[in-house]
């Protein structure tokens, strides 16, 4: 079983205030886990997060952190949402900041 960090990718661009945050939270989970998303088996979603817009999700098997990471256009959506918004992926990093930043 592959560490944590291996197993977990950096969104950025989840709506904030919107919902509240275990809706948002159950949203996320359900995006990752769709086939056409490129998702799989989502082990933790973290949300909310330190940092506003920001969520981690793990995922149970480290072959869908590259299958998601490779999708490059990631669009959250849900009817509790009023619109889709684009979601940037990124791998995890220590430093969350410096991850997004130069996005």
């Amino acid at each position: 079983r592959a560490a944590k960090s291996t197993r977990t990718v950096v969104i950025a661009g989840v709506p904030d205030g919107l919902l509240e945050d275990d809706v948002m939270a159950d949203i996320l989970t359900i995006h990752f886990q769709k086939s056409r998303n490129n998702g799989g088996d989502v082990a933790e979603v973290t949300y909310p997060t330190g940092n506003e817009g920001v969520a981690y999700v793990t995922f149970e098997d480290q072959k869908v952190v590259e299958s998601v990471l490779r999708k490059a256009d990631h669009r959250l959506e849900d009817k509790r949402l009023s619109q889709s918004y684009p979601l940037r992926v990124t791998p995890y990093c220590d430093k969350v900041s410096s991850c997004i930043s130069h996005l």
